[in-house]
């Protein structure tokens, strides 16, 4: 354990291509089981996908957590309902919340490397990662929200930032929770 980088090398060891197109698959649906769990308010929906895209990163990898968020979006686009409140379709890739879906590829990158280089281990390290990689998704979502929107700047951080930071520290909080005691736990279980 002590060469794994991630929770999944960790758990299950090397992957066949075979097994990493199902990882990539699984963590594209825990993202979109994230987006449906949603608080609707416009332009942007409050859902609990960026906790999804942060969790799938930071146990997968950067290279597995990103190519996740790359099927979520590919199946999103291809008509399945994996968009927050059941939403699919191209429109989803070039309309307001745009920003924020194509950010969800970094996001998931940045958590993996935070893994990969062992950051994301213990409660406050993790905790401090992913609330700062979480507060770089702003920079995409809001500046497509200005361009797909009449909303200047100060509109789209009061409309696409403001209201959801405390929802981020919590769903950082919560990300380093569950990562940090599944690492506990299978420290605990190898002994």
């Amino acid at each position: 354990m002590a060469h794994s980088k991630t929770l999944v090398q960790a758990s299950i060891g090397g992957q066949s291509a075979l097994g990493k197109a199902l990882i990539m698959l699984g963590g594209s649906v825990m993202i979109a089981l994230g987006a449906q769990i949603s608080v609707p308010m416009l332009p942007v929906p409050m859902t609990l996908q960026t906790l999804a895209v942060v969790l799938v990163g930071l146990t997968a990898g950067s290279r597995l957590g990103a190519g996740a968020v790359l099927a979520y979006l590919v199946e999103g686009a291809m008509g399945l309902p994996v968009f927050a409140g059941g939403g699919a379709g191209l429109a989803w890739l070039a309309g307001p919340t745009a920003g924020f879906l194509w950010g969800f590829v970094a996001l998931a990158f940045a958590a993996g490397l935070l893994a990969e280089r062992g950051l994301a281990r213990g409660l406050i390290g993790t905790f401090a990662g992913v609330a700062a990689i979480s507060a770089l998704l702003y920079v995409p979502g809001v500046l497509w929200l200005t361009a797909a929107t009449p909303l200047d700047l100060s509109g789209a951080l009061a409309r696409g930032m403001v209201p959801f930071l405390l929802g981020d520290a919590v769903k950082a909080a919560v990300a380093a929770l569950i990562v940090s005691g599944a690492w506990s736990a299978l420290k605990a279980r190898r002994g």
